[in-house]
């Protein structure tokens, strides 16, 4: 499994979030995705938390694609993202 978890820092984030609201969608639905979502941080206004769990790399490299359309792009200042593979799965 392939866990994606950060934080993106955006101008304007709720137009940010909207903008993404077909790309979850998309996520979603996409082969391989057992989880994707974005959401407004609790305290610092400017900051996106980012979260999607796939089965595999492939599947990410499948979706991604090219990766994330311009339109989307200029709106982020800063981010903090990373990729960790993980073998064990234990639900709480």
């Amino acid at each position: 499994m392939l866990i994606v978890a950060g934080y993106l820092r955006v101008t304007d984030r709720d137009r940010y979030l909207e903008a993404c609201r077909e790309v979850v969608e998309q996520a979603r639905e996409a082969p391989g995705c057992l989880d994707f979502t974005l959401g407004a941080d609790l305290v610092e206004p400017d900051r996106v938390n980012v979260y999607e769990r796939w089965t595999n790399r492939a599947a990410v490299e499948v979706f991604r694609g090219e990766g994330t359309s311009g339109d989307l792009d200029v709106h982020i200042t800063a981010a903090d993202v990373r990729e960790f593979e993980c073998t064990n799965e234990m639900r709480l």
